[in-house]
């Protein structure tokens, strides 16, 4: 969080992103100590009640409490990587909604099997609205009415349950009354969502002791394929259907992936299935070669700018996250390195469920739309000298990968 400093004069200055939020608006004081002070906007419609930072307060505890007194608004939180807001009515959770990519209702209904990548793409930055893009995939037949709301109960649960995870971050909670004419308000338990996201967590640790990484890759031991349950059926069929990650494999099944975790970790612990860390026999090849050469790229730029701008990291991981679509899948997930450079493990699995002729143009394209933004970044810090030789540097770097496209 940055930090707001006070003159000797008694004037308070609030960093520009923060000062924006709030306009000419005035503030009050609502609450003080010697420890802190807290400002809320004068004409806010709806007052915030509570705030605090996770850390000794953990999100179980917050929870619990508004199911507790049978509180009605919203609780938001803001987190390493994104925001998620919970909507609750007599302290039950009625909605939830993410601004983390993975948690978007696009990419729920693609990690249960119900789209294909092809279908995000097209829709580009509609797929981040959820209405349009229901009423897209409605209007179009891609998927039923049933689809939709299975895959929206589904992200408000995988939402809860990764919040779960966290151990830091900011809360806030504004009191209101929610609207009955969302179609979209679910009636989940707290407790029981509760509950389960605990159980889910313990659980999940003993799942991967034998499925290690979801990018790792799954395979068949011999013929034993008998005696197995429907799921289990369903796995090993796409298992037997080529060099498919472990992510790979429950997304084409339909499973949600904790799911596909426990169906696959008790195939693994009979021995029916072993887990490979590498696919065997597969070469990341030019792909590879790509994403060399457009992380020599990055790595030019992180070490110039780093250099002046010491929370050049942090602006990266935030233009990750501000990728519009299909850029945004591609890069999901990928580890930003201590250089500037990312995960090419974690990137070529994001490629692997797309069609073969489409792979190296949408990794060239999200790479380069990266680069492109930090260059920007670049211009204002280095000035116009030592930012020019920097992204010529870049440019020779990057012609690698140039050179490899024009050949396909």
């Amino acid at each position: 969080m940055p930090a707001a400093t006070l003159d000797q004069q008694g004037r308070l200055y609030l960093p520009a992103p923060i000062a924006r939020l709030f306009g000419a608006r005035g503030l009050e004081i609502t609450s003080v100590s010697a420890g802190h002070v807290l400002l809320t906007a004068e004409d806010a419609e709806h007052p915030t009640l509570v705030t605090g930072v996770l850390g000794e307060i953990s999100v179980v505890d917050l929870l619990s409490f508004f199911n507790m007194f049978r509180k009605s608004g919203v609780l938001r939180f803001d987190l390493s990587g994104g925001r998620k807001d919970l909507y609750l009515q007599d302290g039950e959770i009625v909605a939830a909604l993410s601004s983390f990519p993975s948690e978007n209702l696009g990419e729920i209904l693609f990690s249960l099997g119900r789209i294909e990548r092809e279908v995000l793409e097209r829709l580009g930055r509609r797929a981040d609205n959820q209405n349009a893009l229901v009423k897209f995939l409605l209007e179009k037949n891609l998927v039923s009415a049933s689809d939709i709301w299975q895959a929206v109960r589904h992200q408000a649960e995988i939402i809860v349950y990764d919040l779960l995870t966290f151990q830091q971050g900011s809360f806030s909670f504004q009191q209101k009354s929610l609207s009955q004419k969302d179609p979209f308000q679910l009636s989940m338990s707290t407790q029981n969502l509760l509950m389960e996201g605990l159980r889910r967590l313990d659980e999940r640790q003993l799942f991967l002791r034998l499925v290690p990484s979801l990018e790792a890759f799954p395979r068949i031991v011999g013929q034993a394929t008998d005696g197995l349950s429907q799921s289990e059926a369903q796995i090993c069929k796409q298992i037997q259907s080529g060099d498919l990650s472990v992510r790979e494999v429950i997304r084409r099944s339909g499973f949600g992936e904790f799911d596909g975790l426990r169906v696959l970790y008790h195939l693994v612990e009979r021995g029916q299935v072993v887990i490979e860390e590498a696919a065997s026999g597969v070469s990341p090849g030019e792909l590879g070669l790509i994403l060399d050469a457009f992380n020599d790229g990055l790595a030019i730029l992180f070490r110039e700018v780093s250099r002046i701008k010491a929370d050049f990291r942090q602006e990266i991981q935030d233009l990750l996250r501000e990728l519009p679509q299909p850029y945004s899948y591609i890069l999901r997930d990928a580890r930003l390195r201590e250089d500037g450079t990312l995960d090419s493990r974690r990137i070529l699995a994001n490629l692997a469920g797309l069609e073969e002729g489409d792979k190296m143009r949408l990794l060239a394209d999200a790479l380069g739309e990266l680069l492109y933004m930090e260059c920007h970044t670049a211009r204002q810090v280095l000035g116009e000298k030592k930012s020019a030789e920097a992204i010529a540097a870049v440019k020779a770097a990057t012609g690698r990968a140039k050179a490899i496209l024009g050949r396909n």
